[in-house]
């Protein structure tokens, strides 16, 4: 295939620089914006192409040498090439196309990025495969393995881990290393950044809340670190493990439910839930009522969206790892609901992977 030489205009979602040969986008992976470069093209479809760097004519200032040996093969990380604040400012970007291009929001109220504390060695879970004595991740663009000894984004605790696995010469599967081995359900893998997305929503709680629906809660991170604010609190989550681990230590301020989210966002409706709600809370006004959903990368299924309308709680917190899902979410919600902040959060720093958390007040609500 032939080999162009590219101006690198943007790092689009997903971590590939985009530059334009003939008038169509071509995506280059491991290049920085403002970067001069040679590439070629390995695959060319009508409107945009894919190709591989060959050179790095003009480097940009921000291009640091990669720490890890297998920066580049192994498809976990996309951005060790690039220096910290850098990728701060590329997330942040992203995030702010995405929703203004697919969510087409207007006037988007952007806060500045949430930095991870530690930039590596910050990862507390990792799933690693094993084929035929080759123990790690899969390559970039590929099923096939990559054999690791050491992850730099991973805790020291997880690399301790992954040597004894690899001691014990393993059998063919997936393993998933824990920092802490008592915990088996899901949790997030940065603590320090969900800590500060914990306080961020803390602090964006409106006062005297009477009632927080919890939904995709897992073992209860958000419920249980908002209890204070709230006179109730329902978790609601698919995963039956997580129900019980959250349901393990629950106050009687707390209940905690398995069972499909959009499903059980309609009875919240506070229906199916007369015998567990006390009478003045499921009597209470909407403005008293707080909504945080967290779901899986997919979004929210149309189901779901239109059981948070229905339930027209005051507020409503969106946890988002993906932001075109997120966008696509906030285009229908805002029908109903007015966007009041915006916050991204580099949970998972040398990864192309952005978390956001917007923060929603409906309408009927918001005073002009």
């Amino acid at each position: 295939m032939r080999i162009v030489d590219l101006l690198i205009e943007d790092v689009a979602f997903g971590g590939k620089g985009v530059g334009r040969a003939e008038g169509k986008a071509v995506f280059v992976p491991f290049t920085i914006d403002g970067e001069r470069v040679r590439a070629r093209i390995v695959r060319e479809k009508k409107q945009f192409a894919e190709a591989k760097l060959v050179d790095v004519v003009e480097p940009s200032a921000h291009r640091v040498p990669p720490p890890c040996p297998y920066f580049g093969r192994c498809g976990g990380c996309a951005y060790q090439h690039i220096d910290y604040e850098h990728q701060l400012t590329i997330k942040s970007r992203q995030v702010r196309d995405v929703l203004e291009r697919i969510g087409k929001i207007r006037d988007l109220p952007l806060r500045p990025i949430v930095p991870s504390p530690d930039d590596y060695d910050y990862r507390n879970r990792i799933t690693v495969h094993v084929e035929d004595g080759v123990i790690g991740f899969f390559r970039r663009d590929s099923h096939r393995l990559i054999d690791i000894e050491r992850c730099p984004i991973s805790r020291e605790e997880i690399n301790r881990a992954l040597a004894g696995l690899r001691a014990q010469k393993p059998t063919n599967g997936h393993y998933t290393l824990r920092a802490s081995p008592s915990a088996r359900v899901f949790s997030q893998v940065n603590e320090k950044v969900a800590s500060a997305l914990c306080d961020l929503i803390r602090n964006l709680v409106p006062a005297n809340q009477q009632l927080l629906i919890d939904a995709y809660c897992g073992a209860g991170f958000f419920a249980k670190a908002l209890l204070d604010k709230f006179e109730r609190v329902i978790g609601i989550d698919w995963d039956k493990f997580a129900i019980t681990a959250a349901r393990e230590n629950a106050t009687e301020k707390e209940i905690y439910i398995a069972g499909d989210v959009a499903a059980e966002l309609t009875r919240a409706n506070l229906t199916a839930l007369s015998g567990q709600v006390p009478a003045a809370i499921k009597m209470s006004e909407p403005a008293a009522r707080t909504l945080i959903v967290d779901p899986p990368a997919s979004g929210l299924s149309a189901e779901t969206r239109k059981a948070i309308v229905d339930l027209a709680p005051g507020t409503v917190f969106y946890i988002s790892c993906n932001p075109a899902t997120l966008a696509r979410d906030l285009k229908k919600l805002q029908e109903t609901f007015a966007i009041e902040s915006v916050t991204p959060l580099d949970m998972f720093p040398q990864t192309a992977e952005i978390e956001v958390a917007v923060h929603l007040r409906h309408k009927g609500l918001v005073t002009r």
